[in-house]
């Protein structure tokens, strides 16, 4: 009499067992999340008002603004290259925060702008986008870290400030020409004058920090700072953008239409890194740790049903060739024991017919076309094999 079975029989997963498979991904998506709001919160704190002489953030400009209005200057705040220009006059003292941003077409119509106006030109950190426009006669070199530098040149306001925290973008210069390098960095300047004609310079600044509100009032940053954008009654304070850039604005090279061209930089290495670290998981997840361990089955299963099961797999298949084979090979592997021919050779018909033949009598049909016969033709055919290869195994055993 067979038991009632008291353990339950299905394979689905609890939701503890969810929960335990799923919680490292649960983990690493939380961690991401958590991440790239702590970034975007610091980048936009960072960020926020950055260099604005309407902002009080540490790297706002405020201070600064404030100091040059009690000077007597007035600020003009321009967001766009047509405001820029149209309130730069010959006694303007013109300041591009970001100059790099400029388009070539907008940096051609900047130049041309200041030739025809007599003032001063204050560029912070031009690099290589903007130097061969807005500065011809120089070059930038390596960066190097915003620190505490002496002026080690002849110009007035940098020996009367002293010391100043700049760095960042350094430039080569001509040693012939008639320019003022400041604030060497490992022998390149980080602050060069460039004369002009009657009174207008231009003044390239490696680093924008002296215009912080945090460093304003650390070394000589606030003199100097005072002393290059307070020298003309009126200073424009131009803040470049890239929300400022028009499709007109746009040069017209084989860049333009090209969407990985309006990508900034970052997000293309970005995505690179991340992509690098999607195929490094994959080879880490997907590496074999070992051999192969056994594990318990969940639930206990009856030979009988798992009989029954690949029954129903192989006649749902069609597959008479497969199941004729599985009976054969099970039969030949019982019969050899009993014939007395190794396990090995119990698929040899070399082996296996002469001895099963020596044990049957002479009247017994040919048992080489049970063992290793044809697959059957239909599902009747293969009823009779089984019965018949039953029949065989138990005319050997009582033999």
């Amino acid at each position: 009499m067979n038991r009632p079975a008291t353990g339950t029989t299905s394979t689905a997963l609890t939701p503890g067992q969810h929960w335990t498979r799923a919680r490292g991904a649960a983990l690493v998506l939380v961690l991401v999340l958590i991440g790239g709001i702590v970034l975007a919160t610091v980048q936009s704190t960072g960020s926020h008002g950055a260099l604005d002489p309407r902002s009080t953030d540490p790297h706002g400009s405020r201070a600064v603004a404030e100091l040059l209005r009690a000077r007597g200057v007035t600020i003009t705040l321009a967001t766009t290259l047509d405001e820029a220009t149209a309130a730069t006059d010959g006694e303007s003292t013109l300041l591009v925060t970001a100059p790099d941003l400029l388009t070539e077409t907008q940096q051609v119509t900047l130049r041309r702008t200041l030739a025809g106006a007599a003032g001063r030109t204050v560029l912070l950190g031009p690099g290589m986008p903007s130097l061969p426009t807005l500065a011809p006669d120089v070059t930038s070199a390596t960066s190097a870290p915003v620190e505490s530098l002496a002026p080690s040149c002849t110009l007035d306001a940098a020996t009367r400030a002293g010391s100043a925290e700049l760095g960042g973008e350094r430039y080569l210069t001509d040693p012939g020409a008639d320019i003022d390098a400041c604030y060497p960095s490992d022998g390149l300047p980080t602050l060069v004058r460039l004369p002009g004609p009657d009174a207008t310079d231009t003044v390239l600044l490696g680093s924008p920090d002296i215009l912080y509100n945090d460093r304003l009032d650390q070394q000589g940053n606030a003199s100097l700072a005072l002393q290059l954008l307070g020298s003309r009654a009126h200073l424009v304070w131009y803040l470049p953008s890239l929300s400022g850039t028009s499709a007109v604005d746009a040069p017209d090279d084989d860049t333009t239409g090209n969407f990985f061209a309006l990508i900034p930089s970052g997000w293309l290495w970005g995505t690179l890194q991340l992509a690098l670290a999607a195929l490094l998981a994959a080879l880490w997840r997907g590496r074999r740790l070992g051999p192969l361990v056994t594990e318990r089955l969940p639930v206990a299963v009856r030979a009988s049903e798992a009989t029954e099961g690949r029954a129903r797999l192989y006649r749902k298949a069609n597959a008479r060739d497969r199941a004729a084979t599985v009976l054969r090979t099970a039969t030949r592997t019982r019969l050899a024991p009993a014939l007395g021919v190794p396990v090995q050779d119990a698929h040899s018909p070399e082996r296996l017919l002469p001895a099963l033949s020596a044990r049957l009598p002479e009247t017994a049909s040919d048992p080489g076309h049970l063992l290793f016969g044809p697959a059957p033709a239909d599902d009747a055919t293969l009823i009779r094999l089984a019965d018949q290869l039953d029949a065989l195994e138990r005319e050997v055993r009582t033999s």
